[in-house]
């Protein structure tokens, strides 16, 4: 790596040897002071929560946003103690594993498996736990900022996964990896580019949503099970959370396979829903193209 990216890795090992307690009463803070500065992220969870949350008061909404904020803080500080600390002391946070039964099926039955991770809670840490059960590739999209592109593939592959981007070689390379057994680690709500998606409700909102992991379970017939870290409270660590997808993922008609992986989406997100990454523009193309972008603050 560069100097200026080894002096940032350095300083996340140095970082990552506080406790989680610690780290995790930072983010706070953190997340504290994002609310107060007004700026984007708290713009962004808000305009997200009268979006999804029409049934509850403004004052509601500002309560859960302010809460939101502070787990958003969380997700940034215990990032130094899962990539600086290394994968042994990161899976020592593991705390338990609920529906473990459910990856073991995946995996013995050798017909392949997806585990669709959405943006919740500690996803890094997930990323750590299925490279410590078994071989992973995982589909990522290239930093805005290329220079940051070798920390996060030297960070992410403390375990050897295989990283894929997310383009048509790589494409290829999951087909390939599913049809002989393998496992694929996809997020599944990351916004696909114009043309490349179909929308689909998300939380009762249509939104832009990618169309990757369902032809991958219609093409390949292959297993989808959702997952993520739930953080839990007080620095105690993690708890990794397994759902299986509902069965219509893998269907044949696109619209129907696409609002499934979004359903399985929100089971998730419904079990820690202030985990969420809220402050992602997640509603910014609409269906007609006249309608303006929600976030624009005019």
């Amino acid at each position: 790596m560069r100097l200026p990216l080894a002096i940032l890795y350095f300083l996340l090992r140095v970082a990552g040897r506080l406790p989680l307690r610690v780290l995790h009463g930072l983010g706070g803070l953190l997340g504290r002071l994002l609310w107060w500065s007004g700026g984007k992220l708290r713009h962004h969870t808000e305009v997200n929560f009268a979006l999804v949350h029409t049934q509850i008061s403004a004052a509601e909404r500002q309560e859960i946003a302010r809460r939101t904020l502070r787990e958003t803080g969380k997700s940034v500080t215990e990032i130094a103690k899962i990539w600086g600390a290394g994968p042994d002391n990161a899976l020592a946070l593991v705390r338990g594993v609920d529906g473990e039964e459910l990856f073991r099926e995946a995996l013995a039955s050798q017909r392949g498996l997806i585990v669709a991770a959405p943006h919740l809670g500690c996803w890094e840490l997930l990323n750590f736990w299925l490279c410590s059960r078994t071989d992973l590739a995982i589909v990522y999209r290239p930093p805005r900022h290329a220079a940051l592109e070798p920390l996060l593939l030297k960070a992410r592959g403390a375990l050897s996964p295989e990283q894929v981007r997310a383009e048509g070689a790589g494409v290829r390379t999951l087909y390939k990896r599913l049809q002989a057994g393998g496992v694929v680690g996809i997020l599944p709500d990351q916004q696909p580019k114009q043309g490349e998606g179909v929308f689909a409700p998300f939380f009762g909102v249509p939104a832009l949503t990618m169309v990757l992991v369902s032809r991958l379970a219609q093409r390949t017939g292959a297993t989808v099970l959702f997952a993520f870290a739930e953080r839990l409270p007080r620095g105690e660590g993690y708890r990794i959370r397994f759902r299986a997808a509902p069965p219509e993922i893998g269907s044949d008609d696109l619209d129907r396979a696409v609002a499934a992986l979004n359903q399985g989406v929100e089971d998730c997100v419904n079990l820690a829903f202030e985990q969420y990454q809220w402050h992602y523009k997640r509603f910014q193309f609409r269906p007609d193209p006249d309608e303006p972008n929600p976030y624009w603050r005019g």
